[in-house]
């Protein structure tokens, strides 16, 4: 079983988090912020990625630590239950509709981090979450999971619609890309043979 946990304890946060790659979809997430544990919530449901998430942030300075230190340790989670990433698609893609809003999604499993999110939205808050932090959420799963992330927001007009159908459209790609392919026989999808650390070019 490809599984990962950890556990840290700062001034800022105080968290817990696990997950089965092999998983189907089984969540507990309790973040303190409603609509984030709404988010990874479909995150793990639609990857079927088991999660465990526990939170206890400084919610009485902002969301900022809480939201961050969320997506760092679930990235790290995974990079870490994805071992030498031998015998993994290592791409992902997924559209994500829903009702008036459409996500686009692509990813690769690459160990050269970096966050393109082409996503707005009209209002500031959804819930008690403050919608700026998407997009730091986004780019800190990236940074943390070691994925080349691209999500764009085609179009859409409801906020919790666009918000919900980045994180369905991650989750859908994710899936993706971390299934084993039985085809590779164990082999790393690259042809330096390596993905992860020092994998800084081409492959």
């Amino acid at each position: 079983m490809r599984t990962a946990s950890i556990a840290r304890k700062t001034h800022e946060t105080d968290i817990k988090v696990a997950v089965n790659l092999d998983g189907s979809g089984h969540y507990q997430v309790t973040t303190g912020i409603g609509f984030l544990d709404h988010m990874l919530e479909q995150l793990s449901r639609h990857s079927l990625i088991d999660m465990e998430v526990a939170i206890k942030g400084d919610l009485h300075v902002d969301q900022h630590h809480t939201v961050e230190d969320s997506a760092i340790a679930v990235g790290e989670c995974v990079a870490k239950a994805l071992g030498d990433k031998g015998g993994i698609a290592r791409y992902g893609q997924a559209y994500a509709p829903m009702d008036e809003t459409l996500t686009r999604c692509a990813l690769d499993i690459s160990g050269r981090p970096f966050c393109v999110f082409n996503t707005t939205f009209s209002q500031p808050r959804l819930g008690e979450m403050d919608t700026e932090l998407f997009i730091h959420w986004f780019q800190s799963f990236a940074q943390s999971a070691g994925i080349t992330l691209h999500i764009e927001t085609l179009y859409g007009d409801n906020n919790h619609h666009i918000a919900e159908s980045c994180f369905k459209a991650l989750a859908r790609a994710l899936r993706q890309a971390v299934e084993i392919d039985p085809r590779k026989a164990g082999a790393v999808p690259s042809t330096k043979g390596i993905l992860g650390s020092g994998s800084l070019t081409d492959g």
